[in-house]
């Protein structure tokens, strides 16, 4: 695979140049702002909370690498903007299956590999281009929805609800860029971009409230 091949996937790039999408990569700092805005308020908490921390870290990277890759826009820095958010994807899930389900380990890792083959399942089933390639994050929208659903009688309930709106309309915006070119030339996908940040901020925002909850034990 030719790395270096420029890649035109968004409605805004009309050319190969480093700044051809330049509302696409500004808004990239959506991902700083809620990052940013996480971390100020892990540091008050007092608590050495380490995984709100990575995930907050992550939630940086994915700003930076979405950058890089909507101003290089080649196969191989599209790597910079997918491999940072699968991270997240994974990363958040395990993270709520023990620290919001109270899951053991053992489940939370068997969970999560399920979660990974429904993902690759799903990949392999629907074709490439569908809405967009927005496809793709159907399965993390649904778990975001499942998780939210499960844990609403806790603080975090409420926010990943909310988060999961955000995120829907992020993906619609995002699967729309393409089909409004002609008549706004564009795009939507810079909307992505913004709702995405504010997505990512309420689920750190929820991790950063609720504790941990009681361990699953089996009965008798």
């Amino acid at each position: 695979m030719d790395w270096s091949r420029p890649v035109d996937l968004y409605c805004e790039r009309t050319d190969p140049s480093f700044w051809a999408e330049p509302v696409n990569a500004v808004t990239n700092a959506s991902f700083l702002i809620a990052a940013a805005i996480a971390f100020i308020q892990w540091q008050r908490k007092g608590e050495r909370d380490w995984p709100v921390l990575l995930l907050v870290v992550i939630t940086a990277v994915i700003g930076v690498g979405s950058f890089i890759f909507h101003t290089v826009a080649t196969r191989g820095a599209a790597l910079f903007d997918t491999i940072p958010i699968a991270v997240f994807i994974y990363g958040y899930l395990f993270f709520a299956l023990r620290r919001y389900l109270g899951l053991s380990l053992m489940m939370a890792a068997a969970l999560l590999i399920a979660f990974l083959a429904a993902t690759y399942a799903e990949a392999a089933i629907v074709p490439r281009g569908a809405l967009n390639g927005s496809h793709a994050y159907l399965p993390a929208l649904g778990a975001t929805f499942v998780i939210g659903f499960l844990t609403l009688q806790r603080r975090a309930g409420p926010l990943i609800i909310a988060a999961g709106v955000t995120i829907a309309l992020s993906l619609t915006f995002r699967s729309i860029d393409m089909a409004v070119c002609e008549s706004f030339p564009l795009g939507t996908h810079f909307l992505w971009h913004s709702l995405n940040g504010l997505g990512l901020y309420l689920l750190l925002r929820a991790a950063l409230l609720d504790k941990a909850a009681a361990p699953v034990t089996k009965a008798g």
